[in-house]
């Protein structure tokens, strides 16, 4: 993000334009503004909400720990066959991961692994399509952008050819009015387009991680053998 914006104030400055050919109010508003808005009708409260909640995920995405989650499950297994699924209930309040917690609770009451396999997709599903949701909105706002940034420019040219009769000021009217076109394009392809398809991606990657707790888990429940539901795991993990 650092080296896209230096991209455009450098470029600016290579090309004669100067940083304060890109600084302009009007241009904030009716693209910044006018696309917070378009989002806005677009977009629920609650998918709002969601959207900036994940936000931070593009700087530190959350820490998936593929390795250690399939540790503590083969863990799991050995003492659920050696004692039984009744002796992994006080690893339910050790457990942080809410999804995780979840499905060993279904797993220590007992519960038939089709059973399982059904609560823990629904989770899983619902999950994820928040999560793409809370995605689409900064792909939404980088459709909308370019559009606002068109309509700056009509407007800053209608305003040129208002005062026609003073060449002097059609040259700077004449390079504001494009100033709206710029933070359009500009926003939508170096922040909110990126922003959506990382997000995207890590929504993904979050899926296929909880798709290996649900075998891991139902594993677990029908008495499978360490090593084979290790074997199995680890073809979860990308190398």
């Amino acid at each position: 993000m650092v080296l896209a914006g230096c991209a455009i104030l450098v470029g600016a400055v290579l090309k004669g334009a100067g940083l304060n050919a890109l600084i302009s109010s009007a241009a904030f508003m009716i693209v910044i503004v006018g696309t917070v808005g378009a989002i806005c009708v677009q977009t629920p409260l609650r998918i709002m909400k969601r959207a900036l909640s994940i936000l931070p995920w593009v700087l530190k995405p959350p820490l998936l720990h593929s390795e250690t989650v399939i540790r503590k499950m083969i863990e799991w297994s050995n003492v659920a066959r050696k004692q039984g699924l009744l002796a992994l209930e006080p690893m339910i309040t050790r457990e942080k991961d809410e999804f995780t917690r979840k499905a060993l609770q279904l797993v220590v009451d007992g519960s038939e692994p089709d059973t399982i396999r059904g609560i823990m997709e629904v989770e899983l599903e619902t999950r994820e399509r928040t999560d793409y949701m809370g995605a689409r909105v900064f792909e939404g706002m980088g459709v909308y952008s370019p559009t606002l940034g068109i309509i700056g420019a009509v407007l800053g040219l209608m305003a040129v050819l208002q005062n026609l009769a003073d060449p002097s000021k059609l040259g700077h009217g004449i390079a504001a009015a494009f100033t709206a076109t710029i933070y359009g394009i500009a926003l939508a392809n170096l922040c909110f387009l990126p922003i959506a398809a990382k997000l995207k991606t890590i929504v993904q990657a979050q899926t296929q991680f909880r798709e290996m707790i649900i075998e891991g888990m139902l594993s677990i429940a029908q008495g499978e053998n360490p090593r084979s539901i290790e074997s199995k795991l680890q073809g979860f993990i990308q190398h």
